[in-house]
């Protein structure tokens, strides 16, 4: 059976790929109000050693919003029709 998010839930997962500091120490996802998430999280700590994780929520759907898509080719005058 695959694994399937129930609403208002969501999963983290130590992330393997992390190189710097800035790169979350989990990632994940989760199904909030209908909208599924990609989590972050990173393991910080207080002034007095205490841990504790900060969140960060995208939108899956944003990931697409900054890729262009390549521009519909134009056809020329006197050009065949392309079929």
């Amino acid at each position: 059976m695959a694994y399937e998010i129930r609403p208002e839930t969501g999963s983290l997962f130590v992330n393997d790929k992390r190189e710097k500091e800035t790169h979350p120490n989990a990632k994940g996802s989760a199904l909030i109000g209908g909208i599924e998430y990609w989590v972050s999280a990173w393991t910080k700590t207080t002034s007095d050693g205490r841990k504790w994780q900060s969140l960060s929520f995208t939108p899956k759907e944003k990931q697409f919003e900054n890729v262009q898509q390549p521009p519909e080719p134009m056809a020329l005058e006197g050009d065949p029709i392309p079929f």
